[in-house]
């Protein structure tokens, strides 16, 4: 009977952001160490979820490695913190083509850069601690997505956005966030307003804009390397 009882024992799983608090890592190295394997994991629907027991004996074997992991993370946040000035051109200048509002952020959801290119509905709006409130919460729900397709999504308020992930190495550091797009023709907002053409336009420059930040970054932090390594040799 307690052998019966034990095979219908009810197995406790945890969300991707309490794996992240258990292990000292972002929840993209979550969701990649879930893709290769290395963490032990289920995918329900679009959603990871992870079996908490096998999760807190990984935890006693594997603390060191973790550590490690945790330092590269926090490395890679500051590497991006330290690029968005140098990428700033490039974002104001593509947000202008493209007539799109762009925000880059962290792995969080939490803005590294002012929204560029904000249009006028997002303009009058931005003293409204909801609608503040409300992207942050959106964005980072983007973060936690593991979905890799670049699509269109619509947000808390009804505009669309879409996201591309920035990189340092295999390392997902943050997203360049375009949004304040009219999701419907008959939106009476001022929202930006774009054909067809101009959102596959905006989804195939997407990815590239977001490949030229994270070369940014992955130049700034080959700097900063070489640097620490001869102050150390001093």
């Amino acid at each position: 009977m307690q052998e019966a009882q034990g095979m219908h024992r009810v197995q406790r799983l945890l969300r991707a952001e309490q794996v992240g608090k258990m292990l000292g890592i972002d929840r993209s190295t979550v969701y990649r160490m879930s893709e290769n394997g290395q963490l032990p994991a289920l995918k329900i629907g679009r959603q990871w979820r992870f079996p908490a027991e096998q999760i807190e004996r990984l935890l006693e074997a594997h603390s060191g490695d973790l550590a490690a992991q945790a330092t590269q993370t926090e490395s890679g946040r500051r590497a991006l913190l330290m690029s968005v000035g140098d990428a700033m051109p490039l974002i104001e200048l593509s947000a202008q083509i493209l007539g799109v509002m762009v925000v880059v952020t962290d792995m969080d959801g939490e803005p590294v850069t002012e929204v560029v290119n904000p249009c006028a509905w997002f303009s009058e709006q931005s003293g409204d601690p909801e609608l503040l409130a409300e992207c942050l919460s959106d964005w980072k729900q983007l973060a936690d997505d593991p979905d890799f397709d670049m699509r269109f999504r619509t947000g808390p308020r009804n505009f669309d956005c879409a996201r591309a992930f920035i990189r340092l190495g295999s390392q997902l550091i943050g997203m360049l966030l375009v949004g304040g797009i009219a999701a419907t023709e008959d939106d009476p907002r001022a929202l930006y307003r774009l054909s067809a053409e101009g959102r596959a336009r905006v989804l195939s420059s997407l990815p590239v804009i977001a490949a030229r930040v994270s070369r940014l970054v992955a130049g700034l932090a080959s700097d900063v390397s070489v640097l620490s390594s001869k102050s150390n040799e001093e």
